[in-house]
């Protein structure tokens, strides 16, 4: 079974039985209980969704079928067309929406697509929200328009273009510096709508794009999410064309890795701490990442005698902190930048704007500067369990076994040791452990890890 139904959307593989995978059926039903949902819980005569997509194959299928969805409720759609997840969400309150849909499967492989689903904030549904969502599509308790009452389509495809221009306003995005420092940067854009828009904003910050899969004709080249494994050919162009650094998105451009000028990863976990170290030297304040993220983010936040917070895995969660600590900045460590002075949403745009400001600044070469920061290292591993064995039971003995340590329980179990950390997960569809672990060096790290999938092994009698 390839189609997973959450509290934050639906994604699935496009094609085969209905309610196995991604089908139009299923587009059509969960699209009906989104829009039911903003029915039941807005009062108003007429409301309105904004629609974006990614360049994924499925994607025109897909945004036909949700659109005319929402009209047959009718509700009013504003279609940006093929799109970003951060430019959806800034367009949501730009024009007052009542919510929004962004159609993407973020960095899955392009068999896959999804449904992620947006407040009138422009940010994504509660878990209370979700939950309910997922109620009324296995109700199908849907009430259509009839026809004098259908919603209406607006195009408006100048979204990514406001988008450009929202984050080169920002107070902290320096131009002139940017021009100044004459950078040439390789741009792979996964052949996804990433591939528009980062050229266009760097070439507006006046930098030499040398763009490398940037067609947006969702023929992904490599496997869409940004590790070092699926990197090699930016990773040698970057070298080749003596360029400065090298820019890498997602499909749906919400999560954001550099490669530096020598063709080694810059680290996605680093993306965030080194926009948040320029944003800190500018505008001192507090951080938020989730649990799972590098401890680099806590030693740069400190530095700059800031505050430093985890939430539980996930972007809502991580929203959910930054308001309640007035966090100036933070994000997720897989290379998802969310910066309030914008929007309360992962941005590559606006991480590149600022990486680029702050190197601008800095005066030194991508290698020098991640040379700069503290070095950690991660090793992510899983152990897989019989259904019989209860998972929970095995976290609440590994909580006992290290209760003198500093222990978080808000999100599996965290395990916070002096030079090092393990987080454990479980996951909701299958008897499996997530473990996490962050060290020094990569031996360690790596060692950590074997050392408490073998302590679980002995809890849990295999």
């Amino acid at each position: 079974m390839t189609l997973i139904k959450s509290i934050s959307g639906i994604r699935g593989t496009i094609g085969g039985k209905v309610g196995d995978n991604l089908t139009p059926v299923d587009a059509v039903k969960f699209a009906s209980a989104y829009g039911t949902f903003l029915k039941n819980n807005i009062s108003k005569e007429k409301l309105t969704v904004v629609i974006g997509r990614d360049a994924r194959i499925s994607g025109p299928m897909i945004h036909n079928l949700v659109v005319n969805t929402l009209i047959g409720l009718g509700i009013n759609v504003i279609d940006l067309g093929l799109s970003t997840t951060p430019t959806v969400e800034i367009a949501v309150p730009l024009e007052k929406a009542d919510g929004g849909i962004i159609l993407t499967a973020s960095h899955n492989p392009k068999q896959w697509n999804a449904l992620k689903l947006l407040n009138a904030k422009g940010e994504f549904l509660s878990g209370a929200e979700g939950a309910k969502i997922l109620e009324i599509a296995e109700a199908e308790a849907f009430d259509f328009s009839d026809v004098d009452n259908l919603g209406e389509i607006t195009v408006n495809d100048a979204y990514m273009d406001i988008h450009i221009d929202e984050v080169l306003n920002l107070p902290l995005v320096d131009v002139d510096a940017v021009k100044a420092a004459k950078f040439k940067v390789v741009v792979d854009g996964v052949n996804s709508s990433g591939g528009i828009i980062i050229p266009k904003l760097l070439e507006q910050m006046g930098v030499e794009v040398v763009k490398l899969y940037c067609e947006p004709n969702g023929h992904f080249p490599h496997n869409p999410e940004p590790l070092k494994e699926h990197l090699t050919d930016i990773s040698e162009l970057v070298v080749k064309e003596k360029a400065h650094l090298g820019v890498v998105v997602d499909p749906d451009v919400d999560r954001l890795a550099f490669i530096s000028d020598d063709g080694e990863m810059f680290g996605e976990e680093y993306t965030l701490v080194a926009c948040a170290d320029y944003v800190l030297s500018k505008t001192p304040g507090n951080t938020v990442s989730n649990m799972s993220s590098s401890r680099a983010l806590r030693d740069v936040t400190k530095a700059h005698n800031g505050s430093y917070e985890a939430s539980a895995v996930g972007e809502v969660n991580v929203v959910e902190l930054m308001k309640k600590n007035n966090a100036i900045i933070g994000g997720e460590g897989n290379g998802g930048i969310i910066y309030p002075e914008s929007h309360y949403g992962r941005d590559s745009l606006v991480g590149v704007a600022l990486f680029l400001t702050h190197l601008a600044n800095k005066k030194m070469s991508v290698a020098a500067l991640r040379a700069s920061y503290p070095e950690y290292y991660m090793s992510k591993n899983k152990i897989e369990l019989t259904p019989q064995i209860d998972v929970d039971a095995i976290l609440t003995a590994m909580t006992e076994k290290y209760k003198n340590e500093d222990i978080s329980t808000i999100d599996g179990v965290k395990i916070d040791f002096a030079s090092e950390w393990v987080h454990l997960r479980k996951s909701n569809t299958e008897p499996i452990i997530r473990i996490y672990t962050e060290a020094p060096s990569q031996k360690e790290a790596d060692a950590l890890a074997l050392r408490i999938i073998d302590e679980i092994k002995v809890i849990a009698g295999i």
